[in-house]
């Protein structure tokens, strides 16, 4: 068993370059500024009466306080951003951190102050006219794209009244929900029957064996996490109702077809471009479950795949990775690609931007988020394997569009989950092609799996989330839902999704306990598989002509807080509302799901490619 890693042997990220710690007093004071920072925000928009009024073309006077009000809404969104950053930071790797808990709740009231705020900026915009603020301040020009999208926004707002309203009771209702899910399943453990003896490990550890190359260590973490899950049901399933039902009736009040449409107008995506998208998705569908078929054969499996084993590491070749091996592959491929990436990549080892191992009280899964001045700090939560190599690469890419986009305002900044994904997608396919461009047999083939199993999971599986997301939006409608519904709406959405390349016996009923971000947002994962084929395209276009295109990229990666999704693809010469663009990505895919099926069977001609369902074996090349 090689997944199971020990904390001590794994470097922690460093966040005392803010403050030494969360019960620090210069935390504490650093809450207390920003919260009377709104204060004089608060003062300073009803100075100059922000908020709803007639539609008018603006004054000298009005464009001189959008100036000064959007100069002083920028500086505090950045200081709140960094103490913000800090909490969460903090609550993230130790949810048991009391200190840190208390800071993260007193900065929800400043957050829901300036949410009030944000609301009658947006009406604001809206009645000076976003064109013509650009046409008569620099300032304004500088944030045209934003300043547009905000006066669309405008038409789907309740009265001020109610939007302040709102803001302040979001901190105990959804917002509250939310922080209740990542407790409780931060400090969720599980006892595992591993061959050498039952550990008791935390869920994140749990959910890691799934990469481990022994067949006996994954099955006995699947095991242990469905007998898990059952025990936090209830206050689960109750989370997932208030946030669900509590977005509903906003939504419905502020003139939205459905959350759906919130998400799509949110990532900055058209909605020819979304149904481009989802058309190309769900014609690939056969594809993923010939490759999933293709994988259980590859571990002994006569039918479909168990989704204890769509994580599982090719068995023809090693498949542990360690933590300093994992570094060099990723520096070595970002060094290559330009000295600016490779140096963001080192910057983030030597300055400890990242926390790597698991360990109780730490959420589950990876992200990166921005810290302070061109910093951001980096979570993972590595299990040793290749997959976990793709996780950094991923996540690196995202620290380097912070560094991109450091210079930019706050407004600036504020980038659509669809356009936030871009560099992360791009980072991970210069790994992977890198692997590929010398590797052969089963190094190959050992390759092509790692990729496939990350490309299934964001064609595939979030497919099955968007699915599940909308059946649970359209019944929440009616009613609460039980711990049980919400298990068989999610069953029922891998087997559409999955089809017949997943055993359905082997089905994730708890997969919506499991994923934070249903707990988040609403619709939160379907910008992913946007960012992975709109990455494949513009890794394309990389191909053809790399000096174009490394012209170009930095400032494309700085712009996506700015600029629409058809926008940004038009730079590059590519249209996303035309479906072929996305079949196009998608072909890539095919094209790997092809010489995988091909390595598989023909390594597996050579010689027994597992022992047996489930079996463990090994096929030389």
């Amino acid at each position: 068993m090689t997944a199971v890693i020990e904390p001590d042997q794994l470097p922690r990220w460093d966040t005392t370059l803010l403050h030494p710690s969360p019960g620090d007093r210069s935390a504490v004071a650093a809450v207390e500024e920003v919260a009377a920072g709104a204060a004089r925000l608060e003062a300073l928009y009803d100075r100059h009466g922000v908020g709803r009024a007639e539609p008018h073309a603006p004054s000298a006077d009005e464009v001189a306080a959008f100036d000064e009000v959007l100069e002083a809404t920028n500086r505090l969104e950045d200081q709140l951003g960094a103490i913000r950053a800090f909490a969460h930071a903090h609550v993230s790797v130790d949810s048991g951190d009391a200190d840190a808990q208390a800071r993260a709740s007193e900065l929800e009231q400043t957050g829901a102050v300036m949410r009030q705020l944000g609301a009658r900026f947006t009406a604001w915009v809206a009645a000076l006219g976003a064109d013509a603020l650009a046409a008569a301040s620099p300032l304004a020009a500088d944030h045209a794209g934003p300043l547009r999208r905000i006066e669309v926004r405008a038409t789907h707002q309740m009265s001020p009244g109610e939007e302040s309203l709102y803001a302040a009771l979001s901190s105990t209702g959804s917002s509250a929900w939310a922080r209740l899910h990542g407790d409780l399943t931060s400090q969720l453990s599980a006892p595992v029957e591993l061959p050498g003896g039952t550990r008791t490990l935390p869920m994140t550890a749990v959910r890691n064996l799934a990469n481990d190359p022994d067949p006996a260590v994954r099955e006995a973490g699947f095991r242990a996490e469905l007998a898990a899950w059952p025990a936090m049901g209830v206050p689960l399933a109750a989370a997932m109702n208030a946030i669900k039902g509590e977005a509903d009736v906003v939504n419905q009040r502020r003139g939205w077809a459905d959350a759906l449409a919130a998400s799509r107008y949110g990532n900055a995506v058209s909605d020819a471009t979304f149904d481009a998208m989802q058309a190309a998705v769900d014609e690939s569908l056969p594809d993923f479950r010939r490759w999933m078929r293709a994988k259980a054969r590859l571990h002994g499996h006569a039918g479909a795949l168990p989704w204890r084993d769509l994580f599982a590491p090719c068995p023809v070749s090693p498949s542990a990775v360690s933590w300093d091996e994992g570094t060099r592959r990723v520096l070595d491929v970002f060094g290559g690609y330009s000295p600016a990436l490779g140096a963001t990549a080192l910057r983030a080892f030597d300055e400890r931007w990242v926390d790597v191992p698991s360990v109780p009280g730490k959420r589950g899964g990876a992200f990166c988020m921005r810290f302070v001045g061109d910093r951001s700090l980096v979570l993972l939560n590595w299990a040793g394997s290749a997959d976990a190599v793709q996780t950094l690469a991923h996540e690196l890419g995202h620290a380097y569009h912070n560094v991109q986009l450091a210079a930019r305002t706050a407004l600036q900044r504020q980038l659509p989950m669809a356009l936030a994904e871009t560099a992360s997608i791009f980072c991970e396919t210069l790994v992977i092609d890198a692997g590929l461009r010398s590797a052969q047999g089963a190094e190959r083939l050992a390759l092509l799996d790692v990729d496939l199993v990350g490309s299934n999971q964001v064609v595939v599986d979030i497919r099955s989330r968007l699915l599940f997301e909308r059946e649970v939006f359209a019944r929440r409608r009616r009613r609460a839902l039980s711990p049980g519904e919400l298990c068989e709406l999610m069953v029922d959405a891998q087997t559409r999704a999955y089809g017949d390349g997943l055993d359905p016996d082997t089905r994730h009923p708890w997969m919506w306990a499991v994923k934070p971000h249903y707990y988040s947002s609403h619709f939160y994962n379907w910008p992913y598989t946007f960012g992975l084929l709109f990455g494949l395209g513009l890794f394309a276009e990389y191909r053809r002509d790399p000096e174009r295109f490394r012209s170009g990229y930095d400032d494309l990666l700085s712009r996506a807080g700015m600029n629409t999704a058809e926008e940004l693809g038009g730079g590059f010469g590519v249209d996303v509302t035309d479906v072929a663009f996305w079949r196009s990505s998608l072909d890539t895919v095919r094209e790997r799901i092809d010489e995988h099926e091909r390595l598989v069977d023909s390594l597996a001609g050579s010689g027994p490619a597992g022992s047996g369902p489930g079996g463990a074996g090994s096929v030389d090349a």
